[in-house]
């Protein structure tokens, strides 16, 4: 079986959050079990820069105002297949792979995503002289969105998979946009891209696509809902009646092992936690919080309105108080950044907030924590919620999402069911029960550390499902193995 993963992130080239830890690590998970993953990433500046060895097999055509581009090889030492998205025009830049270095969109982003998803479109059709077509697309969240409907505005009878990471990320544009990117005049409606007289991607890859996975059972299941379904949970609810979503946890990378982490200046192990008590006073020392015996408070997150942090730094005070500090970590939204950093300075001795990232530095506050804070409004998935407990730092987190699917109350962590300053505070308080109570604290850790968040779990759930539409196609594409490229109409009434 042969699957072209598509995908704007990937983690050691260019990467801005938990999707390029997912593009690094499921398609070498999914190689192991013998598929044949291919992934398509555009050419970032970044990429060309780190991949000098690149392979450039031939062209892709354009469509309206997407150009045309190159499509480039190269092996990566994992193993896996990388095809890149030549297009300097487009992809070339400073920056994210989504914005400026001064942090705003670029204004040609529904060219340059447009772009990458008519390219894996193109290459399920077989274009591109790369030797190679995929039996199954699999794209990932609305930068790729696109592709699954190219396929069925084309007629081409592969398979797509969309999954979506975060529904609170759209790739809404303006209508008038619509015939720039060939999309047809009958898709501009509620079956289609439409979405409060705009244009979605996320919208056309989840009405257009085979099947709809997220990134844990329990967020599939919040994306129904008005409170979390960011104004597409008629369609999802639609998807979910006809047995086209489902929630496939994330995992971590084998990286992520106490025993044999190179950033950790003390190594541990669920039998052996001295190295975890020496990593505690590396980081006091490193942010500069006094020598205490109480119990430390990791945060390592994105500062966005997401993470919840704005209800850390109303429950910092009674932290302190009881003897805890806090170390943060993280890089994001100015204002939290303030908020955060007006937290520190009352609490100087107690609570430090280092803004930027630093992978070392990471893994050492996780290693180094005894409790881990995520108060998260939402968490699709959530990682460092696993990497904290295969680190021996038992999380306090918010009953939503990943974190349901991730956490064992009162065994490996706990859970929180009300997002508000008391509800925090009540789950600390009970984290410092447990902390006074070394045999608990002992056996809590050990319980977190002997977890298995392996992608090769996640892994088989995603062949399984691969196997499942390979299989329903087939047929199909046997029957007419040379007829004439068709749009495929869906007689599917959803809700905007």
């Amino acid at each position: 079986m042969k699957v072209l993963f598509v995908t704007s992130e990937f983690a050691g080239l260019d990467k801005v959050g938990g999707l390029g830890d997912a593009s690094a690590s499921l398609p070498v998970a999914l190689c192991q079990l013998g598929i044949d993953v291919r992934v398509l990433l555009p050419a970032y500046a970044k990429v060309l820069a780190a991949l000098p060895d690149i392979t450039w097999l031939g062209r892709l055509p354009g469509r309206a105002d997407i150009p045309g581009c190159r499509i480039g090889m190269v092996r990566m030492p994992s193993g896996i297949t990388l095809y890149l998205v030549g297009a300097p025009s487009l992809y070339s830049r400073p920056g994210t792979p989504y914005g400026t270095p001064e942090g705003r969109d670029w204004s040609d982003n529904h060219v340059r995503w447009a772009r990458l998803s008519l390219a894996a479109a193109q290459i399920a059709r077989g274009q591109g002289k790369l030797g190679w077509s995929p039996d199954l697309l699999h794209a990932n969240d609305w930068p790729s969105g696109l592709a699954p409907a190219y396929l069925r505005w084309d007629g081409t009878d592969v398979p797509s998979v969309l999954t979506i990471h975060n529904i609170a990320y759209q790739g809404n544009f303006a209508a008038e946009l619509r015939h720039g990117l060939g999309i047809p005049d009958a898709a501009f409606a509620v079956n289609g891209v439409e979405f409060h007289g705009g244009i979605s991607f996320l919208k056309a890859g989840s009405f257009y696509a085979d099947q709809i996975t997220t990134v844990s059972p329990t967020y599939a299941r919040e994306i129904t809902t008005e409170q979390l379904g960011c104004g597409l949970h008629g369609l999802m609810q639609t998807r979910a009646t006809a047995g086209r979503l489902s929630g496939i946890i994330n995992g971590i990378d084998e990286t992520w092992d106490p025993a044999r982490d190179q950033y950790l200046p003390y190594r541990f192990d669920a039998d052996d936690l001295a190295g975890k008590r020496a990593n505690a006073d590396v980081v006091r020392t490193g942010l500069c919080l006094r020598p205490s015996n109480g119990p430390l408070f990791g945060v390592v997150a994105r500062l966005v309105h997401q993470k919840g942090l704005d209800l850390i730094a109303e429950a910092a005070s009674g932290i302190v108080e009881r003897g805890g500090q806090i170390a943060i970590l993280g890089l994001g939204d100015p204002e939290i950044e303030h908020v955060l950093n007006r937290t520190a300075r009352q609490y100087r001795d107690d609570v430090a907030v280092l803004v930027g990232f630093n992978e070392p530095m990471a893994r050492r506050i996780i290693a180094g924590s005894d409790f881990f804070l995520m108060p998260s409004r939402f968490e699709p998935c959530g990682l460092t919620q696993m990497q904290a407990q295969r680190y021996g730092a038992l999380p306090i987190a918010h009953a939503v999402g990943g974190l349901v699917d991730t956490i064992k109350d009162g065994t490996t962590g706990f859970l929180f069911p009300d997002l508000t300053v008391d509800g925090l505070a009540n789950a600390c308080g009970r984290a410092f029960e447990v902390f006074a109570d070394r045999t608990r604290l002992g056996a809590m850790r050990r319980a977190a550390m002997l977890r298995c968040f392996s992608w090769s779990v996640s892994a088989a759930d995603y062949a399984a499902l691969y196997r499942r539409h390979c299989g329903e196609t087939m047929p199909r594409r046997m029957a007419r193995p040379t007829a004439a490229p068709q749009r495929l109409e869906l007689d599917l009434e959803v809700a905007a």
